[in-house]
């Protein structure tokens, strides 16, 4: 007698087209890491609020389309349960819905194996492991940065633990993603990176604004191709800046930007779930928003005007902080082509 054992059955949603108009959430995040909820096999308990966003997120989970991950994935520091353990945590989520990933510096950095900072943060993984876990579409999977897109969401994920200086490969890769945007087709220009390449007044930092070098090149490119949003992990907590270009805010909204936003608006959503950090003291114009709490970003695109940001408590869903922007596709064409420049800054 042959007896047969069948496996769960996993249903997926296909992704829309480009420039497809209908309802597109994306949930974007990073830092969250994993957890027990026994308290067994937690040999650092680093991740308190790990938890709260897997169930947070698997119980919004027919809201959700896409989801990235922006860094420190595990933080399993060479220890491969650990990765069992929160692809196991992770199975509701990825089973249903893309889970993209960046590389993060728990992921990456192994001194003398071509990481930019030259530190020993992944415990020796060398990328191997969330490059082996995870598929991005990257040429080259050993360098972690890629393009992608979702309907009206054209997504630049780029590798804080390879170089992104001017003219370095990575750089060129990432001005060629942000150029090839079809902004009729996709309104929504997306870029993110792991380590804070832009603005950040995290305490340990102490307000000096994220990783400076090669700051102001990405920000000229920011502002050439009118990037709506740039997030980031690291930094564990969330915080987000008014359009912003060199330092200074060019809107002063808080809540709606309509037409075209001159800046791009950059968002700290490190708290996915690891050790919360404080922000700094000192007092920062373009800081907007910021908290120390577990959650995650949520991106809705109703259609090719109009697009809603929240950013969601993991312990209950409920919505801290939000924002949309409203405008007409052929503003920003406008201002890609005719080389629009900040008019009124705030100082």
């Amino acid at each position: 007698m042959v007896s047969y054992i069948w496996s769960k059955s996993y249903y997926f949603k296909s992704s829309p087209y480009p420039g497809q108009d209908s309802l597109q959430r994306v949930v974007i995040f990073g830092d969250m890491g994993k957890a027990e909820r026994d308290g067994s096999n937690e040999y650092t308990n680093f991740q308190p609020g790990s938890l709260n966003t897997t169930d947070q997120l698997i119980k919004d989970l027919d809201n959700i389309d896409i989801l990235f991950h922006i860094g420190d994935i595990t933080y399993a520091n060479g220890y491969i349960s650990q990765w069992d353990q929160f692809t196991s945590q992770v199975e509701p989520i990825a089973s249903t819905i893309p889970y993209m990933i960046a590389s993060g510096n728990h992921e990456r950095d192994v001194p003398g194996t071509g990481s930019f900072f030259e530190t020993n943060d992944s415990g020796g993984e060398c990328g191997v492991l969330a490059e082996t876990m995870f598929y991005v579409p990257a040429e080259n999977r050993a360098k972690f940065w890629y393009s992608t897109d979702y309907g009206m969401f054209h997504f630049c994920i780029a590798d804080s633990e390879h170089d992104w200086r001017e003219g370095s490969e990575q750089y060129k890769f990432i001005e060629k993603c942000l150029a090839s945007a079809d902004r009729q087709k996709q309104p929504w220009l997306i870029f993110a990176a792991h380590r804070v390449l832009g603005y950040s007044s995290d305490y340990w930092k102490d307000g000096s604004y994220g990783e400076s070098m090669g700051k102001e090149s990405l920000q000229k490119l920011w502002q050439k191709y009118k990037v709506d949003i740039a997030f980031y992990g690291h930094v564990h907590n969330y915080e987000r800046t008014c359009p912003i270009y060199q330092n200074r805010c060019v809107n002063t909204e808080k809540s709606h930007y309509s037409g075209t936003v001159n800046g791009t608006i950059h968002i700290v959503v490190g708290a996915g779930g690891y050790q919360l950090n404080s922000h700094t003291p000192l007092k920062i114009d373009w800081s907007i928003y910021k908290v120390s709490d577990f959650g995650f970003g949520k991106l809705t695109a109703f259609n090719h005007s109009s697009l809603l940001f929240e950013y969601k408590r993991s312990s209950d869903g409920e919505v801290y902080d939000s924002f949309t922007i409203s405008r007409d596709y052929k503003d920003v064409l406008a201002c890609v082509h005719d080389g629009c420049e900040p008019t009124t800054l705030a100082t």
